[in-house]
């Protein structure tokens, strides 16, 4: 299934785990210390750098962007380190997550509740995976270098549905 930004928000109740999809458009990378800077900003009720509504979070840090390149190697990370953030990020807005790896049964009972989608990306693979990147820019947290948090705009993206909106997980 080909999907993008908007027609994932349409389309999110009809894709079932396991079904293939080749996303393009946006999504935005966040790693464990990146997580915890949003959280600790949701739980001083301070604005955020990112608006997280409808957003998809890929588990992931980029390594250093070579020459030439729109951006290094940008493989999922395990997307277990990240289920303690995940609810005060569902709680605004973000509609999928991208990583790799199973998570725990609180964090499924969450995706069902908040009706989100987690995706699971070919480990292994971040050299293939950076050939999909268009562009790549930096929002926020620059001091955390690869843990920062990027816009990635992504053209056909290959993306597993590892738990559905209702609460189905490949595990």
């Amino acid at each position: 299934m080909i999907l993008d930004n908007n027609s994932l928000i349409e389309k999110r109740f009809s894709l079932k785990v396991r079904d293939e999809v080749l996303f393009s458009g946006f999504i935005y990378t966040a790693r464990d210390r990146a997580h915890k800077k949003l959280v600790d900003l949701i739980n001083k009720n301070k604005k955020l750098p990112v608006d997280l509504k409808n957003k998809i979070i890929y588990y992931c840090g980029p390594t250093h962007t070579p020459k030439g390149k729109v951006i290094g190697s940008c493989g999922p990370t395990t997307s277990d380190r990240m289920d303690s953030f995940v609810e005060p990020l569902l709680k605004n807005g973000i509609l999928a997550m991208i990583g790799k790896g199973r998570r725990e049964k609180f964090v499924i009972d969450l995706i069902k509740r908040y009706k989100a989608i987690y995706f699971v990306a070919p480990s292994g693979c971040g050299a293939l995976l950076s050939k999909k990147v268009i562009s790549n820019r930096l929002i926020c947290f620059k001091e955390l270098g690869p843990e920062a948090i990027y816009e990635l705009k992504v053209k056909d993206f290959p993306l597993i549905v590892g738990i559905d909106v209702f609460g189905n997980s490949i595990y």
